[in-house]
């Protein structure tokens, strides 16, 4: 596996935390003689809780018979933290790529989400990083033996076919997932979408399976229906019911962010009134400040169509604001100080 490195243009932080690290193993796993404490490694990781600080204990087998003879031992611990000649821990690894590819977010707002947690990272590590979790996510769907382990108590396999392009005009990660267990089968990355690329990835499916493929839940689309036509014959093949509903309910969506347009109209004179009050520190003020604060807050909160209706959403939080300052009218002007 591949690092990259690149040059700082900040120092490092400092370390938060310390943790000494100690061999299990004292015996050498290859001839069974002791193996003596050789000397200690130093280096720093990045997790999500802390900056951590590590002190290695390196054993060494001084058996001259030995095929490991000097080699070093490292604590197995370290590999339950971090990779080789990674800085950042696994917990930021899975971090990143759940966000990927699990919430759908891009390089920079997953970049914000760290920066957010305190850690100090750069863009161009956050894409190296994803790198590096599609590598290790390739690397465990290789383990056929696993697979099968995962999906014989079933007996079956429900198959899950999705394709995900969270940037436009890069490569679609095609995923290819067991709906009865959650075990992704299969992750790889097409320029295409061609029911015969997509046939090619049905058929490694299956052919490093031992239980038969049940059924398939996938898209509407051509190139996916034809795909499983082609691979899985006779197998019943569904629609997501989440694209069946989201199609059956573009009509309301559309009408639903017509109305949020019209909404957006009425609320505009919101800025002035916030720049009117820079400055003041009376309660008349910071009632304005805070109604003025709802206000934006409702216009930025957007429901993810079609089980949330943004225009809907935004109806009820203005139609809440409204009733409140009705109700502050009716109480009268605020105390001065």
């Amino acid at each position: 596996m591949e690092v990259i490195s690149m040059a700082r243009t900040t120092p490092r932080p400092s370390p938060t935390h310390t943790q000494t690290l100690q061999t299990i193993v004292r015996q050498c796993p290859c001839c069974g003689e002791p193996m003596w404490a050789a000397y200690h490694n130093y280096r720093t990781i990045t997790t999500l809780e802390a900056i951590v600080r590590l002190t290695l204990q390196i054993r060494r087998c001084l058996n001259p018979a030995c095929p490991q003879v000097r080699k070093p031992y490292r604590p197995e611990a370290e590999g339950r933290l971090v990779l080789p000649q990674h800085e950042f821990g696994l917990d930021v690894l899975t971090f990143i790529g759940t966000q990927r590819y699990a919430h759908h977010h891009s390089v920079p707002t997953i970049h914000q989400a760290l920066v957010a947690r305190g850690l100090a990272v750069a863009p161009r590590t956050v894409t190296n990083l994803l790198e590096r979790y599609d590598a290790l996510v390739a690397l465990s769907l290789q383990d056929t033996a696993r697979l099968q382990r995962l999906t014989q108590p079933q007996g079956r396999v429900i198959l899950a076919l999705d394709g995900l392009q969270p940037d436009v005009g890069q490569e679609i990660l095609w995923i290819l997932r067991d709906c009865l267990s959650g075990e992704v089968l299969l992750a790889r990355s097409l320029l295409s979408a061609t029911h015969t690329d997509l046939a090619v990835l049905i058929r490694a499916v299956t052919q490093a399976l031992d239980v038969p493929m049940a059924g398939v839940i996938s898209e509407g689309q051509r190139s996916m229906r034809r795909a499983v036509a082609h691979a899985l014959p006779g197998v019943p093949h569904h629609l997501c019911h989440f694209h069946d509903l989201q199609e059956a309910a573009k009509p309301i969506s559309e009408a639903d962010r017509h109305a949020k347009k019209v909404l957006k109209k009425h609320v505009r004179g919101v800025r002035p009134l916030a720049r009117a009050v820079e400055g003041r520190t009376d309660p008349e003020a910071e009632v304005i400040r805070g109604y003025c604060s709802a206000v934006r807050s409702a216009l930025t909160d957007d429901g993810r169509p079609p089980l949330a209706a943004a225009g809907l959403q935004l109806h009820n939080r203005l139609t809440a604001i409204a009733q409140s300052l009705e109700r502050v009218e009716k109480r009268g002007p605020c105390p001065r100080r």
